[in-house]
């Protein structure tokens, strides 16, 4: 029996944990005695591939690629004021990872406001521009596969944007 889906062969997906991949195909396996229908989604920066069972594909979190509304409002944040809060970096740290992995462009964008540094702004420590790079890579691979630019484009593109703010 085939399942309907709204993901097919082809499509650019955005997995939370991963970022964007690209669903190369479908396949049954057997798991446990179960026989499972899977997605395929190869994730050729990181030279992943990764396997979603077609009845869990929603409740992953596996999403098709940021309408304009939504990145259009990623922009928006990321000229936006940074909100940083007062709390310890560590508690702050947490809350941007949390952020990062759920996929949603308009929260990666809130931790690239908020870590963001501008020529004569004091230096990020380490931990601060690793997040900061995790952050704007997430969100240059979307913006790359939706405005079908590579990956320097992308990250082109939303240095304007934050050089604009």
């Amino acid at each position: 029996m085939a399942v309907k889906s709204k993901f097919k062969k082809g499509d650019y997906v955005v997995y939370p944990t991963h970022g964007v991949g690209r669903i190369t195909g479908s396949e049954k396996q057997e798991i446990a005695g179960q026989q499972l229908h899977l997605f395929v989604i190869e994730f050729p920066k990181e030279k992943m591939t990764l396997r979603v069972p077609v009845a869990k594909a929603d409740t992953s979190g596996l999403r098709l690629l940021a309408d304009t509304a939504v990145m259009n409002t990623a922009y928006k944040t990321l000229k936006g004021k940074s909100r940083v809060k007062r709390t310890m970096w560590s508690r702050r740290a947490q809350e941007y990872e949390a952020k990062i992995n759920s996929g949603d462009p308009v929260s990666i964008a809130e931790v690239i406001r908020d870590l963001h540094r501008n020529a004569g702004q004091p230096d990020q420590s380490y931990s601060e521009r690793q997040i900061y790079q995790a952050a704007f890579e997430r969100l240059a691979r979307e913006v790359a596969a939706i405005d079908g630019l590579d990956e320097d484009a992308a990250v082109e593109k939303l240095e304007r944007v934050l050089e604009a703010a």
